[in-house]
């Protein structure tokens, strides 16, 4: 058996493994959460989160300022590409940053 397809199984499994261990932290209960395309109301929705979801964090940036069921913050939440929540619905367990800001 050759090596050829070694590298890209070995960046997979690499890639597999950093989504598998990234923290999620669950969104307020009984709230359907509005994700945005960018970090504050003024922005588009693009989708809904169901009560009861959580959410992994890649980045955080400031943007609107939000008051929610975790509190009054700017912060908001990458979890995906193009896609924002307000950090006030996200229980962090932080009023602060919990991970690097966002590019």
């Amino acid at each position: 058996m050759s090596d050829d397809h070694a590298p890209t199984i070995l960046a997979e499994t690499a890639a597999t493994t950093a989504t598998a261990s990234a923290p999620r932290f669950p969104t307020a209960p009984g709230v359907t959460l509005n994700v945005r395309s960018g970090p504050g109301t003024g922005y588009g929705i693009v989708r809904t989160l169901p009560a009861g979801s959580s959410v992994t964090i890649y980045c955080q940036t400031p943007g609107t300022t939000v008051t929610g069921p975790y509190g009054t913050s700017n912060i908001w939440d990458n979890i995906g590409s193009g896609e924002y929540v307000s950090d006030a619905y996200v229980h962090t367990g932080s009023d602060g940053y919990v991970t690097g800001r966002c590019g």
